[in-house]
């Protein structure tokens, strides 16, 4: 199976060869809880997202990620920040890709829909805000959510 690794600041880190537009999504339910997904390609857990396909805006992108990777159908409704550390690379086992981050995190609710795993998705559920941060992730992940958690009034810009 074709893996994601991902790097921080790391020495052995491939050089980037790709800069793809992405967004993940931080979609709630009427109860405050966080839709999450462990992924398939690294078993890290995370919020539904993905590459922009052309012809796409960023909130169409946004509705059919997390519709594909969660079977949740969702309402964007904000913004949390921008998300481009040169320092993290991202690569794709399946064909040599080594992308630099650049994800557009958005807030959404959920409209319809039952949590459902995918390809891309071994697991999807709902959870609680406060139990968000005792699932293993990768730091750029875990950082995202905690922006949306601590709700600041001006959006990340990093």
């Amino acid at each position: 199976m074709a893996r994601r690794i991902d790097f921080y600041d790391d020495p052995d880190a491939p050089a980037p060869n790709s800069l793809v537009p992405s967004v993940n999504v931080v979609v709630t339910n009427d109860a405050g809880d966080i839709l999450m997904i462990r992924r398939s390609d690294n078993g890290n857990w995370a919020v539904p997202g993905g590459a922009i396909d052309l012809g796409e805006s960023l909130p169409q992108a946004a509705v059919r990620e997390t519709l594909e990777e969660t079977g949740i159908l969702c309402e964007v409704t904000g913004f949390v920040g921008t998300y481009t550390d040169p320092k993290h690379v991202i690569l794709y086992t399946s064909n040599g890709e080594a992308r630099q981050e650049f994800s557009i995190v958005l807030t959404a609710q959920a409209v319809s829909g039952e949590p459902t795993p995918s390809d891309e998705s071994r697991e999807v559920r709902w959870v609680p805000r406060d139990r968000v941060g005792t699932l293993p992730m990768h730091r750029s992940m875990a950082l995202r959510i905690s922006h949306y958690i601590t709700g600041t009034d001006l959006p990340h810009i990093g």
